[in-house]
């Protein structure tokens, strides 16, 4: 994997280090270690994204398998990880990785600023990348992917890149914030990585002083960075909202914040690889997305988005994971599209998300999206309470944008003009039946609403 360009003024700044894209091809965070990692399964748990950009870099093509292992993944976990990936070698800066993994080697990246002048060795392997994502368990799966997958959305440079600075609220160790880096490092354009260490207010106006042209992040990641008194800051060219599903009140206020900027909503997941992006500014999709997006197959299924292309991954590791795509090299996204009136379709939710209420079904997802239009809702979050009599009922979390010292007959007002829209816009049995207001919203170090399903 190499940088295109002019590398030497082009760096990935992150909120710790940074360093240039030539430097990240010409040196080594491996240190004297780097010979010892050839050919082997190599998991990369480090502290920094910098870090781990600069052990990805070099060991592409010179690893047989590189596992990614995010921050925010419960190191009791990385014996399971290490066990199902067959690893062999940990790179790691943490001081809490178990180091005694049997047959397992330990290195510690060297320092960033003593990465210089290192020889470039034979890149020999086609590397798999191995990524974590969510299990019902708990313990995460681990989904294969090559460079091929990784990068089979990624358009090739062109002139208009030479002012183009990118920038991602998601983390690089998961696949939205990979495809970032990916798109970054492929076009040699200038990359600001988020940390968890820092506040929304603080990545933005470090983004800002970089002068981020174009900036990813999930729905939920845009909301709270709308609350944010430092959104103005920055002054996007492009902005891409994907991981969740994207509603007309999100764009509509990015819209609003950035008139200047190209806004889209992409659909990607870490099994199926990035599908499509929508560019019109509308929530949902037309169906000639479905039908006749260029290298991509797409089908519905019950319901069920499937996805076959060149951008998806092999395969699970594991010894009892299921088959990662079907018979006909389908994989099953579980989210469910819905053709309505406007002659699109829409995102309904998650298939594993369902609300039962007296044998009806409720997407929390389209309750949110219509909750979610009131003028005075930043967010929310739509989920279930246990009833003796239906089985469940369904109960809703807003954010408001009203300050939260606003009169008791405001907020009143307010509850009752949300369920009023409600019940407009939703059969009864998804209708709240009841609205909290709360002060913030779970967001998972994904990006996503924190749901629980009970």
């Amino acid at each position: 994997m190499s940088a295109a360009g002019d590398l030497s003024a082009r760096s990935v700044f992150g909120a710790e280090a940074g360093i240039t894209w030539s430097d990240l091809n010409t040196g080594t965070v491996l240190g004297g270690h780097g010979s010892e990692l050839c050919g082997r399964s190599v998991l990369l748990a480090t502290q920094t994204q910098v870090t781990t950009v600069a052990a990805l870099t070099e060991l592409d093509g010179f690893a047989q398998r590189i596992v990614l292992f995010p921050h925010d993944v419960p190191l009791k976990y990385l014996p399971f990880v290490a066990r199902c990936a067959a690893v062999d070698a940990i790179v790691s800066d943490l001081t809490t990785v178990e180091r005694d993994i049997p047959g397992v080697s330990c290195f510690a990246p060297s320092s960033l600023t003593t990465m210089r002048g290192q020889a470039t060795r034979d890149r020999s392997y086609q590397t798999e990348w191995v990524l974590l994502t969510s299990g019902t368990t708990g313990q995460p799966k681990l989904v294969v992917h090559t460079f091929a997958s990784l990068t089979g959305a990624i358009e090739a440079r062109n002139a208009a890149a030479d002012r183009v600075v990118w920038s991602t609220f998601y983390d690089i160790r998961r696949y939205g914030g990979l495809q970032i880096f990916l798109r970054a490092a492929l076009t040699g354009t200038p990359l600001v990585l988020s940390s968890a260490q820092e506040s929304t207010a603080d990545f933005l106006a470090r983004a800002a002083s970089h002068g981020v042209t174009h900036i990813s992040g999930t729905p939920s990641h845009w909301r709270r960075a709308l609350m944010s008194p430092a959104a103005p800051l920055i002054k996007p060219d492009y902005v891409r909202l994907s991981g969740e599903i994207a509603d007309q009140a999100i764009l509509n206020q990015l819209r609003s914040l950035y008139p200047q900027a190209r806004i889209s909503h992409a659909f990607a997941s870490t099994e199926a690889g990035v599908a499509f992006d929508v560019r019109d500014g509308l929530t949902g999709l037309p169906p000639s997305v479905i039908s006749s997006t260029p290298q991509v197959e797409m089908k519905l299924e019950n319901g069920s988005l499937r996805i076959r292309s060149d951008r998806t991954a092999l395969r699970y590791l594991g010894e009892t994971t299921p088959p990662l795509k079907d018979e006909e090299g389908f994989v099953d996204t579980g989210d469910i599209l819905e053709l309505r009136g406007d002659h699109r379709y829409h995102f309904a939710g998650r298939r594993d998300g369902v609300i039962n209420v007296g044998g009806l079904k409720v997407h929390p997802e389209e309750v949110e999206e219509v909750i979610n239009r009131h003028p005075q809702v930043r967010m929310s979050l739509v989920k279930t309470r246990k009833n003796p009599v239906t089985g469940a009922l369904v109960v809703a979390d807003v954010v408001l944008v009203i300050p939260s010292g606003t009169a008791g007959n405001d907020v009143r007002k307010l509850h009752q003009d949300i369920l009023r829209l409600c019940r407009e816009e939703l059969p009864s049995h998804k209708v709240p039946a009841a609205i909290n207001f709360v002060a913030a919203l779970a967001v998972a170090e994904t990006g996503k609403l924190l749901r629980r399903h009970a």
